[in-house]
């Protein structure tokens, strides 16, 4: 698996690159499109035997690479034995809306592990607490807010007010909003994109310290592959209020729906690999940059086997001769 992180890189690459060229057109069914087809051609070239366990689109009816979809080499010659069987979870553009307005931390995003090691999570929405290496074990989810933000705040030696907590900006957080208000600590609301404001709460320097509220649950599953490669924490638990919210959990196997989910439960594999590229410019990547001679692409790459993060800068030349390169 591990010898695949740069066969991913190039997925979430032209998937990244694809829907770039829709930047700002205002059209968010497009640029998805856009994204969801280079992703799935892209993964038809690496040689695996891929199934899709978290897809996206289903809520907001984008296109979408559906759940159980088989994907990679394999899926062209049926299950080929020679091939590693991997499950597979996308968000061919996590930020819709971001991409669509040209707003910041539109990414392209994929995680993978061995058979059987990303929760099959329905698409419902999810209660999140994530936090980075130094607190993930000094906050608990039923905690009060102002409980867990003093925790982080002395997990990291600094005063409440120091603190930045990201909060998707939705109507269902106005009182979380209130309540982190009250203690003092600063709150950067986001229109989307919780998932890259997950990984930039693992990593030291990005002046993010908690993401907390209610987002989508396969978003959940992508952010737990990550904290497992970033040594963070992501707890979460599933918001299911309707029956039929009850039938689509027990068609993925899950039966307790009150349970509080960690990372290794989320992504349980021994081997996982993690993969982003930036879109639009963001927190810890730039967007896709185009230039007379190619394309340049940021990306993040991480892998737990053996534990790796790479921020790897690429140019994807285009005609031959000179090459310009452009910072």
């Amino acid at each position: 698996m591990s010898d695949l992180s740069l066969e991913f890189l190039r997925v979430v690459e032209q998937a990244a690159i694809a829907c770039a060229q829709t930047m700002g057109q205002g059209d968010g069914h497009k640029s998805d499109r856009a994204a969801v087809e280079a992703m799935r051609q892209t993964l038809d070239t690496v040689p695996i035997d891929g199934t899709i366990v978290i897809g996206e689109g289903e809520r907001d009816e984008a296109p979408m690479l559906y759940i159980g979809e088989k994907v990679g080499a394999g899926s062209h010659r049926g299950a080929s034995a020679d091939l590693p069987k991997v499950d597979i979870a996308v968000d061919p553009l996590e930020g819709t809306n971001l991409c669509a307005t040209g707003a910041a931390n539109a990414l392209a995003v994929l995680a993978a592990s061995e058979r059987g090691g990303l929760l099959h999570a329905p698409d419902l929405y999810m209660e999140k607490l994530v936090v980075g290496p130094h607190a993930k074990h000094a906050v608990s989810l039923d905690a009060p807010v102002a409980d867990n933000l003093r925790a982080v705040a002395k997990s990291l030696e600094r005063d409440v007010e120091d603190l930045v907590v990201i909060v998707l900006d939705r109507p269902r957080h106005e009182s979380l909003v209130q309540q982190i208000r009250a203690t003092g600590a600063r709150i950067r609301l986001i229109s989307d994109g919780d998932l890259s404001a997950g990984i930039a709460a693992a990593v030291v320097g990005s002046g993010v310290h908690a993401v907390m509220g209610i987002g989508g649950a396969p978003e959940g599953v992508l952010t737990a592959a990550a904290m497992r490669c970033l040594n963070g924490e992501i707890f979460a638990r599933l918001v299911v209020s309707k029956p039929q919210h009850e039938d689509r959990c027990r068609a993925m196997g899950i039966t307790d729906f009150t349970r509080v989910y960690t990372s290794t439960e989320l992504a349980s594999g021994s081997t996982l690999v993690f993969a982003a590229t930036g879109v639009t410019d963001g927190t810890l990547m730039r967007g896709v940059r185009f230039f007379g001679d190619g394309i340049r692409t940021s990306s993040l790459v991480m892998q737990t086997d053996p534990p790796r993060v790479r921020f790897i800068d690429t140019i994807h030349i285009e005609q031959s001769g000179m090459v310009r390169v452009r910072f």
